[in-house]
């Protein structure tokens, strides 16, 4: 599978563990984040990630923040993107799940690096239940 990974200065460290454990998984990782905590702004690099998904260019998409609600909200402008913040693996589980979410969104200063790690492996393996959840999966986007 094709990943596409960003992140601001709260998640570098984040986004590290989870592209070794990624590629350990073999899978290809395209980085769009910073590697440094030097303060950046974080929809530069959700909007590339957002693009990669919504472009079909990555299968999937995890994006990093200190609350996860701004890379959220900036690859969920995408119309083919549904990015969901999760903060447990549980989360993870459902967005995928119930809302096939293409996008994980991590809030960093409110998890774990294991959690996190958790999170995407929860994500990557968990199949859309399609049915019901569909129905209201095809109202999302905006026509």
């Amino acid at each position: 599978m094709n990943i596409s990974i960003g992140n601001d200065h709260a998640g570098p460290d984040y986004k590290q563990a989870i592209v070794n454990m990624l590629k350990e998984r073999g899978h290809q990782v395209t980085n769009h984040g910073t590697d440094t905590l030097d303060s950046v702004d974080y929809p530069d690099f959700a909007h590339k990630v957002g693009q990669d998904v919504d472009n079909h260019a990555a299968d999937l998409g995890v994006v990093i923040c200190g609350s996860a609600q701004g890379v959220s909200m900036t690859v969920n402008k995408y119309q083919n993107v549904r990015g969901g913040v999760c903060w447990t693996k549980e989360i993870a589980g459902l967005a995928r799940e119930h809302n096939n979410a293409n996008i994980i969104c991590i809030p960093a200063r409110f998890t774990s690096i294991p959690q996190a790690i958790a999170m995407v492996e929860t994500f990557l393996d968990t199949e859309f239940a399609g049915g019901r959840h569909a129905n209201r999966v095809n109202k999302i986007a905006c026509s």
